[in-house]
């Protein structure tokens, strides 16, 4: 099924150089709003990676504590100071989340 007349008259008045100031004027709210509203977004994928990182941690003190027992203590204090680190990384994504659509102003 092909295109409508009204198809073509909306798609007509869209391109039509006179009305693109009425149409800026219009659009660029919405436009801002959709942009910090997807950088929020991608600024929580972080989470992921954040939840991969602690993760492989502790996976590697499993695997070290399994190939010499005698080092477990001061392996799991190496495993808690990487575990602390990757959380603080994985903090900054609700707060730049928080950035982008609380104090970034249309």
């Amino acid at each position: 099924m092909g295109p409508t007349v009204a198809t073509f008259y909306k798609f007509w008045n869209f391109m039509d150089p006179r009305l693109k100031k009425k149409r800026d004027e219009n659009s660029q709210p919405e436009m801002l709003e959709g942009a910090k509203s997807m950088g929020a977004g991608a600024a929580t994928i972080a989470s992921a990676g954040a939840a991969v990182g602690i993760g492989n941690v502790f996976s590697s003190l499993i695997h070290s504590v399994a190939r010499n027992p005698s080092l477990a203590k001061q392996l799991f204090g190496y495993a808690i100071l990487g575990f602390a680190l990757t959380e603080a990384i994985a903090s900054f994504a609700p707060m730049m989340a928080c950035v982008f659509s609380l104090y970034l102003r249309v």
